[in-house]
């Protein structure tokens, strides 16, 4: 076998590429090799919000004190990933068709796979912003304007192009766009270097020094990616082999977090060189200095809005893609007509070109805050009911998780009240009752505590039909049940 074939995907059908297995088990026929998944997750590791999370860390707690949440953030989502990882890969299901076995029911898992999509709205948008904001310095556009909104649809357009056949138009990106990406990076530094003052770790200072607080916002920070970060893996993880170990499934989630951790102190090393040079309060200076489209454009000229837009559409892919999933998803037990992800993609581009004009680059904490909240309890719930209600307690099968409707309950009262608890809780931290900082750590503890009782106490009852332990999961799951689960 040739060396390039671990970086290839099988053969499929073209309605199958498109599809990709967006509510159904993906079958063993499908599985792809590791390193040809880590290729697709490298769109994810170069991503632009990059640069900017480690710039923002970094104008917190300075150097060294933003090793702290990097590490946290690189341990922590290295930890949750392999576990998702291989419960996905040995289910062959993407997350929201898990959440439908693993504590939420089938129309519950809606709502989870709703709060998803919603990561993947502002992060498509977070991507654009950057490379319309790069354009908007070049052609003298302001970045409020009419002009910009059509600058970040065209960009949009092109990373609908690419994620339209999902994995495989993905791994053809990437395959090319990788050596590009670090060829233009290069020239960008060397560029930086020859014009500009440099500021080396020694500079990285924070002008009052590093407060306890300002270390929790910067660990909260690190902890809305902790469980995203598992989540996009997972989307991916998925098509990983059964095979793979909770080792294997680790090692692909700590190449890339180690990756992401080096472009994230790049992104510290940018914001500290660079706020030197725009104009404005020391906040409005920090918000320039953590823009990296607005950073490569000024330092590098056109270059720097090409790179920027190839960037954008390789991470910006893996944004329509993992959003189209969870949509896709939660229109499945919502309604009886079937809408293919392609279109839900769709629907996110137009999303993200209306929603622009907010510039979300500025609520970057308020948002990761918020969304840390609900993923993180959701995901925690998911892997409480599996490693902790299935397999030592066994409430329910852990060989197969069931997610077909007529086999699960429509709502896992268990898992939704167990949400509901956590979003809760993490509200009030929202709203100020006690620090923003704390909410997400709050919400994620809080939803598993309350979940394992409830369903010690229901005796698994919420789960609905049980599925056999020798059924393969792979099996044909196409023909019709007459069996009602009842509510």
């Amino acid at each position: 076998m040739s060396l390039r074939s671990y970086f290839h995907g099988p053969a499929t059908s073209l309605d199958d590429q498109v599809e990709s297995y967006a509510t159904t088990r993906v079958p063993d026929s499908q599985r792809w090799r590791r390193p040809a998944i880590l290729l697709v997750l490298t769109g994810n590791v170069t991503a632009m919000f990059w640069f900017a999370l480690g710039g923002q860390m970094g104008f917190l707690v300075g150097w060294p004190g933003v090793l702290v949440p990097i590490a946290y953030m690189v341990i922590g989502a290295t930890v949750v990933g392999a576990l998702v990882m291989r419960i996905a890969s040995q289910q062959g299901l993407s997350l929201p068709l898990l959440s439908r076995g693993l504590g939420f029911g089938a129309r519950g898992s809606a709502i989870a796979s709703f709060v998803y999509a919603v990561n993947y709205v502002f992060y498509f948008i977070f991507e654009g912003s950057i490379v319309s904001h790069g354009l908007s310095e070049i052609l003298g556009i302001s970045i409020d304007s009419a002009a910009a909104s059509v600058v970040f649809a065209i960009v949009a357009l092109i990373a609908l192009y690419y994620s339209w056949r999902g994995m495989h138009s993905m791994n053809v990106l990437q395959r090319f766009g990788m050596p590009i990406f670090l060829i233009l990076f290069v020239i960008g530094m060397v560029m930086l270097a020859n014009g500009y003052v440099l500021a080396g770790p020694g500079e990285w200072v924070v002008e009052d020094g590093v407060t306890a607080t300002a270390m929790w916002q910067a660990l909260s920070l690190a902890n809305g990616q902790v469980v995203f970060q598992a989540l996009i893996a997972t989307d991916y993880g998925r098509f990983v082999k059964r095979s793979v170990s909770y080792v294997g499934t680790g090692g692909v989630m700590l190449v890339e977090l180690l990756m992401i951790s080096v472009v994230m102190v790049l992104g510290v090393f940018l914001g500290f060189t660079m706020i030197e040079y725009f104009d404005g309060e020391r906040s409005a200076r920090e918000l320039a200095a953590t823009d990296p489209g607005l950073i490569f454009a000024v330092v590098m000229g056109v270059l720097g809005v090409i790179f920027a837009i190839l960037t954008q559409v390789r991470i910006n892919v893996m944004n329509l893609y993992s959003g189209s999933l969870a949509l896709s998803n939660a229109w499945d037990v919502l309604s009886p007509k079937r809408v293919g992800r392609q279109w839900w993609m769709v629907l996110l581009v137009v999303l993200g070109i209306a929603l622009y004009p907010i510039n979300v680059l500025q609520y970057t904490d308020k948002f990761l805050a918020v969304t840390g909240i609900m993923t993180n309890t959701w995901i925690f719930i998911l892997l409480s009911d599996y490693f902790i209600c299935r397999k030592l307690l066994k409430l329910a099968p852990s060989t197969l998780v069931e997610y077909r409707e007529g086999r699960v309950k429509n709502w896992n009262y268990c898992g939704m009240t167990a949400l509901a608890t956590g979003i809760a809780v993490g509200a009030l931290g929202v709203a100020g009752v006690y620090p923003l900082y704390f909410a997400s750590f709050a919400a994620m503890l809080v939803g598993p505590i309350v979940y394992v009782p409830l369903t010690i106490l229901s005796e698994g009852s919420q789960y609905g039909l049980p599925a056999a332990e020798s059924e393969d999961p792979m099996a044909d799951e196409h023909k019709s049940t007459t069996v009602d689960a009842g509510e």
